[in-house]
C-alpha cells in the first residue's frame, strides 16, 4: 500500500478539522441558562448582571465560541423570589435542557436555587452570591463556586480605617436577608476583634422605607461609626432619613448601592463623604479591565458597575473551566475550576475546596466632590479619607 505523501497528511487533518468544525455546528449553540432578577427588589442589580452575561456571550461568539460553538444565555426573570428562582432553574433544567447555569443575582436567589444544582449535578458559577453558609453547607455541596470576596468581610476597610483614626463605638444594621445578615455578623466580629464597642445592633425588614425609629435608636446610641448592610434602594432612604434626623456619626457606610453613580445621582450632596464597600471599580489595573470598560461603555453607554464587571468574568472563569475539561461533563469541569488561579478584568479568582473565593480583594471607597475615591487598602487607594465626616449642615 503506498503511503500518503506531505499533502495528503495535511489534507486529510484539514478534511478532519472541518468535519469536526461541521459537527460542532451541527450540534448548534452551547445553551446557557440562567435567573435573573429583571424586576423586583433587586432589578437595577440583576439587570447590570445581565448586561454582563450579554456582553461575555457577544465576546465569545465573536472569538468563536465554546469548544467550536457558539454560546446563547436563556435567561427568565426570577423576580428577585427565591421560590421563583427555584422553579425557572427547575424549567431550564428539565424543559429547556440547558447545558450549563449560570448564577442568579443575589445571595438569598442562590441559596434556593443551589439545591436544584446541585440535585442534578449542574455545575454553577455564582458571580453576585457573597454569602458563605451558602458554599459550606451540609450535606456539602459540590458544584456552585463563589467569585466575590465573602459578605463577612464587605466592611473590613471601613473598620481599618475607623481603629487608625481613634474610633472606639460601632452601630451595626442590617435588611434582615441572607447576604445582609452574613455582613452584618461578619462586622460585628471583626470590630470586637478590633476592639471596638458595638454599641447598637438591629436588622429591618426587606423593602423598608422607614428609617426614622431604628435611627432614633442610632442617634441615642452615639456610635462614632454606623455600618449598614444594605442594599440600593434602603441605601438611599437610609442615608436621605439621616440628614432629616440629624443622625451624623463620624463615619458612616454602607455595603450594596453606595457604588451606583445613581447613589449620588439621586441623593446629590447628601452622598458626600459617604462610605461603601465594593467589589470592583473601573479604574482598577486588572488585565483586560480597560478593554473590558470600553466595550462595556460602547455596548450600554455608560460605565459598568461591579455587578456587571462580576457577571463577565464569572461568565469567564466558566468558560475557562469548560475549556480546559474539554468537555461539558460537569465533574470534569468542578475539578478545572477547583485548580484555577486566573486573573480577571474583575480581579484575581481562587476558591478553595468548598467553592468559597479566597483571592479576591474587596475595595472601600468615599464619595468625595462627587466622585467616588478609593480610600482603601493602601495598595489600591486613589486618595485618603475625608475624616471626620462634617454636619449635615456643612455639606
Amino acid at each position: 500500500m503506498t503511503r500518503p505523501g506531505v499533502l495528503g497528511r495535511i489534507s486529510c487533518a484539514v478534511a478532519a478539522i472541518l468535519l469536526l468544525g461541521l459537527a460542532a455546528e451541527a450540534q448548534g449553540p452551547i445553551r446557557i441558562g440562567a435567573s435573573l432578577s429583571l424586576t423586583g427588589t433587586y432589578a437595577k442589580l440583576g439587570n447590570y448582571q445581565h448586561e454582563g452575561y450579554r456582553l461575555c456571550q457577544k465576546d465569545l461568539n465573536a472569538r468563536g465560541g465554546l469548544l467550536g460553538r457558539k454560546i446563547d444565555f436563556v435567561v427568565y426573570d426570577d423576580q428577585s423570589s427565591p421560590p421563583t428562582g427555584v422553579r425557572l432553574y427547575e424549567k431550564l433544567l428539565t424543559d429547556d435542557k440547558v447545558d450549563l447555569v449560570m448564577g442568579p443575582y443575589s445571595s438569598p436567589v442562590t441559596e434556593a436555587v443551589a439545591n436544584v444544582t446541585e440535585k442534578y449535578r449542574k455545575v454553577m458559577v455564582s458571580p453576585l452570591a457573597a454569602t458563605t453558609s451558602i458554599f459550606r453547607k451540609e450535606p456539602r455541596r459540590k458544584y456552585v463556586f463563589m467569585m466575590l470576596t465573602p459578605a463577612e468581610g464587605y466592611f473590613e476597610g471601613l473598620l481599618d480605617l475607623a481603629v487608625k483614626r481613634g474610633l472606639k463605638s460601632i452601630a451595626v444594621i442590617n435588611e434582615d436577608t441572607l447576604f445582609s445578615k452574613a455582613a452584618a455578623a461578619g462586622t460585628v466580629s471583626r470590630a470586637r476583634s478590633k476592639g471596638m464597642q458595638v454599641v447598637f445592633q438591629e436588622a429591618y425588614p426587606k423593602a423598608s422605607t422607614d428609617f426614622s425609629a431604628l435611627l432614633t435608636k442610632i442617634k441615642a446610641a452615639g456610635p462614632d461609626v454606623l455600618a449598614a448592610a444594605t442594599y440600593f434602594d434602603d441605601a438611599v432612604a437610609l442615608s436621605r432619613q439621616m440628614k432629616e434626623l440629624n443622625v451624623n456619626p463620624r463615619m458612616y457606610g454602607v455595603t450594596i448601592g453606595g457604588d451606583l453613580p445613581e447613589f449620588y445621582d439621586t441623593l446629590k450632596s447628601t452622598a458626600e463623604y459617604v462610605y461603601g464597600a465594593t467589589q470592583w471599580e473601573p479604574g482598577l489595573d486588572y488585565p483586560g479591565n480597560r478593554e473590558f470598560v470600553e466595550r462595556y461603555t460602547s455596548e450600554f453607554k455608560r460605565e459598568p458597575s461591579y455587578f456587571a464587571a462580576s457577571g463577565y468574568a464569572g461568565c469567564l472563569v466558566f468558560v475557562e473551566g469548560v475549556q480546559r475539561a474539554g468537555s461539558l461533563d460537569a465533574d470534569k469541569i468542578r475539578e478545572q475550576i477547583l485548580k484555577l488561579e486566573l486573573r480577571t478584568p474583575f480581579g484575581d479568582f481562587k476558591v478553595d475546596q468548598d467553592g468559597v473565593q479566597i483571592a479576591h480583594t474587596m475595595v472601600t471607597f468615599q464619595w468625595q466632590k462627587e466622585k467616588k475615591v478609593i480610600v482603601w487598602p493602601d495598595g489600591l487607594a486613589a486618595g485618603k479619607p475625608l475624616f471626620p465626616t462634617p454636619p449635615w449642615t456643612s455639606r
